[in-house]
């Protein structure tokens, strides 16, 4: 699957937030890209800009290009319930972004290649799409092979903590308690706007 290469910072400089996680290069320049930054005079965003701003934002801070975001959307719309808040429920629901949210990866750019590098296991069976959607009730853990791996060891001890995540430092082993609800989501997005968007 097709992934974004490019520079990071730069992206992040342009939302105004470190949406790729930690970022010295980000806290030194936290100003938008460009030749003038803050000095350019910046003409006033239309709404379909701010809702395009957003579904860039989002797109880019779990790590999807525009097809894959576009049939989660679709999925999500399909679902019960509000369409912005199953599109988060899913996203988060994603492998990678579960190992990321474990703290067994720094980030999810580093999550994602633990999942493709086959170092983790979904219910026992080594699992290597980072995109596969776990349920509630699913265990996650690293490969025995692969528990000294030094990028996972560094990670795991300054992981934050998730009441929907259930995750065991010794042994490497997390299980997905439950889908968080909104309010849980630490991320700073406005799904609505992402509805809004996709419903013109």
């Amino acid at each position: 699957m097709a992934r974004y290469t490019g520079p990071t910072t730069k992206i992040a400089r342009r939302f105004g937030e470190p949406i790729f996680g930690t970022d010295k290069d980000f806290e030194k320049r936290n100003f938008p890209p460009g030749q003038h930054g803050l000095a350019r005079k910046r003409k006033k965003t239309s709404e379909y800009g701010t809702q395009l701003r957003e579904k860039q934002k989002v797109k880019y801070t779990y790590g999807l290009l525009e097809r894959q975001f576009r049939n989660t959307y679709e999925k999500a719309s399909r679902m019960k319930g509000q369409k912005g808040e199953n599109l988060l429920v899913l996203l988060e629901s994603r492998l990678d972004n579960l190992v990321y949210r474990m703290g067994i990866a720094p980030t999810r750019a580093a999550a994602r290649q633990l999942v493709s590098h086959c170092h983790i296991t979904l219910n026992g069976i080594v699992c290597n799409i980072p995109s596969a959607q776990v349920k509630p009730g699913d265990v996650i853990a690293v490969r025995e092979r692969s528990k000294s791996l030094e990028v996972i060891q560094n990670s795991v001890a300054s992981a934050p903590k998730y009441s929907w995540i259930e995750f065991d430092t010794k042994t490497l082993t997390g299980k997905y308690l439950n889908v968080p609800v909104r309010e849980e989501i630490p991320e700073n997005i406005n799904e609505q706007l992402i509805v809004e968007l996709y419903s013109k």
